[in-house]
């Protein structure tokens, strides 16, 4: 599914966008499973600088849900084994990212291992985020922003940004000196795979359309880390059919292990 000359396009840029990974009878499912109050009313906040809400649920363990097979689907997992090489592959969390409009707060410059390193994971390079756009993202309502190539810069500190963890703003500027900045517009069922050392981040959208996605992460099962007390993520994902997602009908995620905002490590370990 992914090409040679894509794989090294990752492993240079830090990220890779597929169009149309997924089709409109998929995404028009999983969108009715994403607005559904089994994940709205799961969701928390976490306020930007300017005090403006990102509002998100996330779980850990990818079960027989929508997103469940979504997340464990062929496609998937095929995709992610090629990129990252080698080893068994985990579900560590999947979470959908909710910018209503208007109101939808911006994500600072970040690395997602800015987050990760806090939750004892030793190993980067055996991570990735996988982002599906459930609606169309663009510059208007907030799309993506990437630092190309930052990744190869490895870990950068984070501190509190808001509530969000952002990465040193003396480094980020230094590297927006020398990195491109791409906009990742997508298309509702495009997904963009990224590096979790790449500096990234979102405007706060402001347009009249609401901007939704949602983010699996993946990690190989001989990364332990020693602080996430999840198992999902040294636990080799279950693959299903593609074809499972629709065949299997609107199914909601309900009783999942959902995260609680007070017992996020990375908002408690300094």
């Amino acid at each position: 599914m992914i090409t040679p000359a894509q794989i090294d396009s990752y492993h240079r840029d830090g990220f890779l966008i597929l169009p149309q990974l997924f089709t409109s009878e998929e995404i028009a499912l999983l969108y009715s499973v994403a607005t559904d109050e089994t994940v709205t009313s799961n969701s928390f906040d976490l306020n930007d600088q300017e005090g403006k809400k990102t509002k998100l649920t996330l779980w850990f363990t990818a079960g027989d849900d929508s997103f469940g097979l979504m997340s464990r689907c062929q496609r998937m997992i095929e995709s992610v084994q090629q990129l990252l090489g080698p080893g068994e592959v985990c579900h560590f969390h999947s979470k959908i990212m909710q910018k209503q409009p208007k109101v939808g707060g911006a994500w600072e410059w970040h690395q997602d291992y800015g987050y990760w390193y806090k939750n004892g994971f030793l190993f980067p390079e055996a991570m990735i985020s996988v982002m599906l756009a459930l609606t169309d993202a663009n510059k208007e309502n907030g799309c993506l922003q990437v630092l190309k190539g930052t990744h190869k810069m490895q870990r950068f500190e984070h501190t509190f940004i808001g509530e969000q963890q952002g990465a040193d703003p003396d480094f980020v500027y230094e590297a927006e000196k020398i990195s491109e900045l791409i906009h990742c517009e997508l298309r509702a069922g495009d997904v963009l795979f990224f590096h979790p050392n790449i500096l990234h981040r979102s405007e706060a959208n402001l347009s009249e359309n609401a901007r939704w996605s949602v983010i699996s992460a993946y990690n190989l099962s001989h990364n332990k880390p020693f602080r996430e007390k999840h198992s999902s993520c040294i636990t080799p994902v279950s693959v299903v059919r593609d074809e499972a997602i629709l065949a299997s009908g609107q199914k909601k995620v309900s009783g999942a292990d959902f995260l609680v905002k007070e017992k996020e490590i990375t908002l408690n370990v300094k």
